[in-house]
């Protein structure tokens, strides 16, 4: 094998491809990249058994063969060149890769192509195409509020639910819930439901262009994801298990609906986090005669407090939240003023935008 490169051409997709690249993994050859040239395309692997990143790079000249080499050395020295540094990488014998770049040489160290581990996956139930700025906004409003390393393993991920022409996105880690939805052309699915692994989830989003409104291709079976674009193919196991029935936890009987600007909210409690507790980062919000009050306190005997004006003429109410998770939440939103929803101390806050209840967040309360 022999292959001759721009140093920026090869640093995009192996910058694609390490993120599911294992540092500490089982399987030596985990650590390394699945490298191979056939008819001119560059195609570049990397894997951890579980996820699964291809990409390919057309036009590239050199002699077929393939071979697999450590990802992170592979991009450390295209990190390391000047730009426009033309590249080449050569097999010098059956585990050793020469890589040469003007008066530079590198000899890495390789292990066989054949034993790379693959995710084969060829029998798909699903199938269906969503505009890569539909699926990142399903992933964008949602994913923040996935758990990380819960004993509750399905809540380690995103669930997808499919019903026709609406497909919906829902993370939550017990104390706050996130939901969107996009509507696209009918899918011809008319139920399915799929939890995509967080690793996953985070690694997807990296690729799909916000503001692009071409297709990917999305496949479905039982325990597999596939994401294809053309230029990468993104295949994830899934997590097997049952999420929790997100519609219960959502509460039907909130009487206190206040439409609040997003913008000056987010400032508030801003302010307020500061000298919030660090561990539990607890405000309570205060609602009486059109005035909104944030305030918060800390070991350390500190206080701050804030307020706004807002429209309220209910009773006075007072909840206590946890201002990372609002300000999280407030911040996907793309709305100009949000319609927040509440019942009494006790009970969970939604909010949404006020145009629209297509995404939608809920936060339980917590004491101070």
């Amino acid at each position: 094998m022999n292959i001759n490169i721009q140093k920026e051409i090869l640093e995009k997709p192996l910058s694609q491809v390490i993120g599911v690249v294992e540092k500490r993994q089982t399987l030596p050859i985990l650590g390394n990249v699945y490298i191979e040239l056939n008819q001119g395309t560059l195609t570049l692997v990397g894997s951890d058994l579980e996820t699964e990143i291809t990409t390919n790079v057309e036009n590239v000249s050199g002699q077929d063969g393939k071979t697999t080499v450590s990802a992170r050395k592979l991009f450390d020295i295209c990190k390391s060149l000047k730009p426009q540094t033309l590249l080449n990488l050569s097999i010098e014998t059956d585990n050793k890769m020469m890589v040469s770049a003007g008066k530079s040489r590198f000899t890495l160290q390789t292990l066989s192509a054949d034993d790379y581990p693959r995710l084969e996956e060829t029998h798909w139930k699903h199938e269906f195409s969503i505009q890569q700025k539909q699926l990142n906004n399903l992933l964008t409003k949602t994913s923040f509020s996935m758990a990380q390393q819960d004993v509750r393993y399905f809540l380690n991920g995103l669930l997808i639910e499919i019903h026709g022409d609406r497909i919906l996105s829902v993370a939550t880690d017990g104390h706050r819930l996130a939901k969107t939805q996009v509507h696209i052309e009918n899918t011809g699915i008319d139920f399915v439901q799929s939890i995509v692994p967080r690793k996953a989830v985070l690694e997807i989003g990296k690729f799909v262009d916000a503001g692009s409104e071409d297709n990917v291709e999305v496949k479905l079976n039982a325990s597999h994801i596939s994401i294809n674009s053309g230029d990468f193919m993104f295949i994830s196991k899934l997590i097997d298990g049952r999420f929790p029935d997100y519609e219960k936890v959502i509460p039907a009987n909130l009487d206190k609906h206040i439409i609040i600007d997003r913008a000056n909210l987010i400032e508030v409690l801003s302010r307020a986090a500061i000298l919030s507790n660090e561990k539990f980062r607890g405000v309570s919000l205060s609602l009486s005669n059109n005035v909104l009050q944030v305030k918060s306190h800390n070991p350390d005997q500190e206080h701050a407090k804030d307020e706004m004006e807002v429209e309220y003429s209910h009773a006075p109410i007072e909840i206590g939240f946890n201002v990372s998770y609002l300000l999280e939440a407030l911040r996907s939103c793309d709305s100009e003023n949000i319609n927040l929803g509440l019942l009494d101390p006790n009970t969970s806050c939604t909010f949404h935008s006020d145009q629209s209840d297509d995404t939608l967040y809920l936060i339980m309360p917590m004491r101070l």
